[in-house]
């Protein structure tokens, strides 16, 4: 198998979120898949393989954490689409069959990829009891993000109170099924993104995820109707870091962003 690792939300190594990208002629078993992952230990490692012409999807694609699967990726589908484009394996707009139905991404001329996932469904709730404590910070807001994604989105008081977090993460695991989704408006604007996050996913063997595509199909309609506009930037806060650009476009939001390949080799065993 020849493994890639791919910085994803980036524009320059050691930056963004490393996804794991293997090609495959077929996936093997799953126990095999979930081995490779956690020998990766990335947040993701996606594995993709061809599908036969004339059908709905051009590749198969499945994502895995060091502990499971997942069922919506967005930085390891970016990481996919660009060592195919990259690679020449497949040109133009590649639309992979997942387990959220069939996704697209399509290259643009700066060299960017726009994803285009299902929005999530945000669902207001209450609070849910020792949420602040296990966060570090009391919620302005609490939503569900719906069952593809799983989380708990969290609107704390502002930008500063996002970076400064450090939460009880045995404590977070509690609340959703994947994690939380910590977010605040931007200080300031003209630094060129509109809002911040941190994703932390304990339940998903991940303390704290360097940028999120799968998270901003819920921050997009979030904050799109908070600021009154469908095209946004956001910024996730992690030591990483890394931009999406959201568009949001009903029941679909369009994620945007680049991807460097930083390591190309064979796994062995």
């Amino acid at each position: 198998m020849r493994i890639r690792i791919v910085d994803a939300f980036t524009d320059r190594p050691f930056a963004g979120n490393p996804a794991g990208v293997l090609l495959l002629d077929a996936f093997p078993d799953d126990d095999r898949l979930q081995r490779v992952a956690l020998e990766v230990n990335h947040a993701e490692t996606a594995f993709a393989h061809r599908l036969p012409t004339g059908g709905e999807a051009d590749w198969a694609l499945r994502w895995f954490t060091p502990a499971t699967e997942v069922a919506l990726c967005g930085h390891a589908t970016l990481a996919t689409a660009h060592v195919l484009h990259t690679t020449g394996a497949h040109e133009g707009p590649v639309r992979f069959a997942t387990r959220s139905g069939v996704l697209t991404a399509t290259p643009r001329g700066d060299g960017s990829i726009t994803l285009d996932f299902p929005t999530a469904p945000l669902t207001p709730v209450d609070a849910p009891a020792g949420i602040a404590e296990a966060l570090g910070a009391g919620p302005r807001t609490v939503l569900d993000t719906g069952p593809n994604i799983g989380d708990l989105l969290v609107e704390v008081a502002d930008e500063r109170t996002v970076r400064g977090l450090a939460p009880d993460l045995k404590a977070l695991a509690a609340h959703s099924e994947r994690g939380v989704i910590a977010t605040a408006r931007a200080k300031d604007p003209a630094r060129g993104y509109d809002y911040v996050s941190r994703c932390f996913f304990p339940n998903v063997g991940i303390d704290e995820d360097p940028v999120t595509g799968s998270a901003h199909t819920a921050l997009a309609p979030f904050w799109s109707e908070r600021l009154g506009r469908p095209d946004l930037t956001g910024l996730q806060a992690s030591a990483r870091s890394g931009r999406v650009r959201t568009e949001l476009r009903g029941d679909r939001t369009l994620l945007s962003g680049h991807a460097v390949t930083v390591i190309d080799g064979e796994l062995l065993a």
